[in-house]
């Protein structure tokens, strides 16, 4: 069973690793641009955050004299090289394409149900029928603001964004199941380096030719040292320390986050609609903490 310290410290920590991945969103949307005047390349931008993440993670291992990886751990950190590293920002910055940040942004806010229930199968992690309410109930608020909002129906975006989604949800648990046994940091730094072989030539190759605006690359920048790194130190200590389905359920306020974040970022407006359906889905979030959650763990690799 989870303690209740280790719960509430889980929680705080997955809320700072949601908020920096809430930036995510409209710097993508920065770093790619819209259709209509792109900036850097989508593969480039899914490779290079990654690659030069994974080479950052190389040097904090070094420095920190980090133990060997265990070759047990080696299937679930691919699980999560391949949700986290390849399939998740891939499938985002093709989609912020075409959408904007915050159509991208209430789309995304099914992911905690999407990590949760992949949570509950993978992880052994039995929450109580009420809990299961409190998050259908909040996912449920997500997509009823999304159809409020959208006014084209659904697109081909719209499939990359719901694409984007599955594959955070299954690397954010392969990863979670890693970060009991070795920290956080150094889970995510493995991850990062076992994608390398991929990520690192694709950088390369798709390296953009053409000038693009600088701020092209300040969003490049703050999705490569915080949304694919600093942020998972939080994420992961978080959901190893709370619990994978609880801790999950602070992303329901991640939408909303990146919604006010596109703001300043992008100069999109924000609407008191998007203020009254954040407030209820933090009203949610509080309610589903509160509910029972049974946690049984097997090793890794068993």
């Amino acid at each position: 069973m989870t303690s209740r310290s280790d719960e509430t410290r889980g929680l705080w920590l997955g809320l700072l690793g949601v908020t920096m991945f809430a930036m995510t969103l409209p710097m993508t949307r920065l770093a790619v641009g819209p259709a209509s005047a792109p900036q850097l390349p989508p593969m480039f931008v899914t490779a290079g955050r990654a690659a030069f993440a994974g080479l950052l993670s190389i040097l904090y291992l070094w420095l920190t004299r980090a133990p060997r990886l265990q070759l047990r751990h080696v299937p679930a950190l691919t699980v999560a090289a391949l949700g986290s590293c390849v399939g998740f920002p891939l499938f985002l910055a093709w989609a912020l394409r075409e959408v904007d940040a915050m159509h991208a942004a209430v789309v995304t806010g099914l992911l905690p149900l999407a990590t949760a229930i992949v949570g509950a199968i993978y992880l052994r992690q039995r929450p109580a029928i009420s809990f299961w309410v409190c998050a259908a109930l909040g996912c449920a608020l997500v997509v009823i603001f999304a159809a409020m909002k959208s006014h084209s129906g659904i697109t081909l975006a719209d499939g990359w964004l719901v694409l984007a989604v599955i594959s955070a949800a299954i690397g954010y648990v392969g990863g979670a199941r890693v970060a009991r046994d070795i920290s956080a940091e150094q889970t995510i730094c493995w991850v990062l380096i076992i994608a390398l072989p991929l990520t690192l030539p694709v950088t390369i190759a798709t390296w953009p030719k053409e000038a693009v605006h600088p701020s092209a690359w300040i969003g490049f920048t703050y999705v490569t040292l915080f949304s694919m790194w600093i942020a998972f130190f939080a994420w992961y200590r978080g959901l190893a320390l709370g619990g994978t389905v609880r801790v999950s359920q602070v992303q329901l306020v991640q939408p909303f986050l990146a919604l006010l974040f596109a703001v300043p970022v992008l100069g999109e407006k924000l609407e008191p609609l998007t203020v009254c359906f954040s407030l209820a889905v933090i009203g949610i979030v509080f309610l589903g903490k509160r509910m029972p959650t049974e946690t049984r763990l097997q090793n890794v690799g068993s």
